[in-house]
């Protein structure tokens, strides 16, 4: 793997690679499908067509990742952004970690959680690339450059990890302080973040009820 795919590097920031594993395996595979989405945005192999998913142009991207998204998306029937986020993301985020470890990036670890559940935890070889992504991302949302004049993978990848609000990388304070300047660099990637910003709040909001529930409130 020569340069880094969006999905790739979102899930790179999704790492604590202090811990060897992901944050949250959940906010990381809904990512990871926005991801892959913008990715495919922003090479001009998909774009919107009346609020939902269209495949454009021909040929394979020549990363895996990305042609089976594309042939997911040829094959069905016209969805929605929202649709295309959620569908199949465990099997996306799987299917990225295999990539990733045979191109030498990551190396998994199997093991279990309370004892009892089956884990896989990354163990990234390259610590210093999550560092450069996480300066890219701290450069794209505090930095002098207009929206305009920022690259713009490096804008969609800002707004897809506050999107999912990871925190230790775009923190709560962050998101309020440059709220707008985060809502142009989501439009950088088209109609996936917004989407995947949408979906998220809604998970969070079924989250935060059933610990309600749970507790008794």
């Amino acid at each position: 793997m020569t340069e880094l795919s969006l999905p790739a590097k979102a899930y790179l920031l999704a790492c604590d690679v202090g811990k060897n594993k992901l944050r949250d395996r959940q906010r990381a595979r809904l990512m990871i499908r926005g991801a892959a989405l913008t990715d495919l945005v922003l090479r001009g192999r998909v774009a919107d067509a009346d609020g939902k998913v269209a495949a454009s142009g021909a040929g394979p991207t020549g990363d895996l990742v990305l042609d089976e998204m594309l042939t997911e998306i040829a094959g069905e029937s016209p969805r929605k952004w929202k649709w295309w986020v959620r569908k199949d993301a465990r099997g996306t985020l799987e299917a990225l970690e295999s990539q990733l470890e045979t191109a030498g990036v990551i190396e998994l670890k199997n093991g279990k959680v309370l004892g009892l559940f089956p884990s896989r935890n990354p163990i990234v070889r390259d610590t210093a690339t999550v560092d450069r992504l996480r300066a890219s991302v701290d450069q794209t949302l505090r930095g002098p450059s207009p929206v305009s004049d920022v690259d713009a993978s490096d804008a969609a990848l800002t707004a897809l990890a506050a999107a999912v609000e990871l925190k230790d990388v775009v923190s709560g304070k962050d998101r309020r302080q440059y709220k707008d300047r985060i809502e142009e660099l989501g439009e950088r990637g088209g109609d996936a973040v917004p989407a995947l910003r949408k979906l998220f709040r809604e998970l969070r909001a079924v989250r935060a009820s059933a610990v309600s529930s749970g507790s008794g409130s």
